[in-house]
């Protein structure tokens, strides 16, 4: 299975109800339950990743159509440049 695929999957299949709840927020979703809406993308990695690791869970943005699907994909590795 596609890392994130089972939070992904539960969006789909909520949408049409998390859109009723959280339209045009930040969710963060984590094993099939919403772990916070937030106003923005880095609000909601900021605040989640507080008390979840990164890469465990997924943020999607809240909106009715299929537009809202994004593939985005954040790294604990961190780079500096010398």
């Amino acid at each position: 299975m596609i890392a994130l695929e089972k939070e992904f999957n539960f969006f789909k299949r909520n949408q049409k109800e998390l859109v009723k709840k959280y339209k045009g927020k930040f969710i963060a979703i984590k094993d099939d339950n919403i772990l916070g809406a937030y106003k923005s993308l880095s609000e909601a990695v900021k605040e989640t990743s507080k008390h979840e690791d990164l890469g465990t869970f997924l943020i999607q943005e809240c909106k009715a159509s299929n537009k809202a699907y994004t593939q985005t994909y954040h790294s604990r590795v961190h780079f500096t440049s010398r």
